[in-house]
């Protein structure tokens, strides 16, 4: 679903940022310095981001290179609608969520997502599915690889409330989800997907 430049070039960032991780000659590191760098350039040529910027970014990330974790919430209420947050990064409709927190399990850093983002206390039922973004039409790109993992909750307190990140709440059917969607967080396809676990709960969690 990505292009072949960007596949590379997070390649080569993950054996840099990994080398760097272990490595014990000077001449090496250098070298896998060099391997970052060329990472940084090729996401440049493809993008409007400065070098400098991609490699500060690249620069900031250090341990074993590993995907990072999304998390997302289904909210559906007792008569089938699903919670969606206006988000105001981009003006678009999404499933509340972002990225897992240290030292947080999926489960509890889903429930704070969905708690900051539309004032809604959820109780998990079911991990729906773990996605690999790289798998499915979001856009933009994204420097990094990540695993977008799906709960099914359901509502148990709180009302709904906008915050920093979100500037509306709502709860839409299958046949009356907005078109303007935020495809760099969601796609129409997991949304639809979500649909499906809850009507099936007994659905097998999907994965990528």
């Amino acid at each position: 679903m990505e292009p072949d430049w960007l596949v590379w070039a997070r390649r080569l960032q993950a054996i840099a940022q990994t080398g760097l991780t272990f490595v014990q000659d000077p001449f090496d590191r250098e070298r896998y310095e060099q391997i970052r760098r060329l990472a940084a350039e090729i996401m440049a040529a493809h993008s409007n981001a400065e070098t400098a910027l991609i490699e500060s970014l690249f620069a900031e990330q250090s341990g074993y290179a590993t995907p990072k974790v999304d998390v997302r919430a289904a909210v559906f209420r007792d008569d089938g609608s699903l919670l969606m947050v206006r988000e105001a990064s981009d003006g678009r409709w999404s499933l509340p969520g972002g990225w897992a927190d240290v030292n947080q399990s999926p489960r509890e850093a889903v429930v704070r997502e969905v708690h900051e983002e539309s004032g809604f206390e959820v109780v998990p039922l079911k991990l729906a599915a773990v996605f690999d973004r790289s798998k499915h039409p979001h856009a933009p790109v994204r420097p990094f690889h990540v695993y977008k993992h799906f709960f099914i909750c359901a509502i148990r307190g709180g009302a709904p409330l906008t915050s920093l990140e979100t500037t509306e709440i709502g709860f839409f059917n299958e046949e009356t989800l907005p078109a303007d969607i935020s495809i760099g967080r969601v796609v129409p396809y997991q949304i639809g997907r979500m649909f499906a676990h809850y009507r099936a709960p007994e659905l097998p969690t999907e994965f990528d």
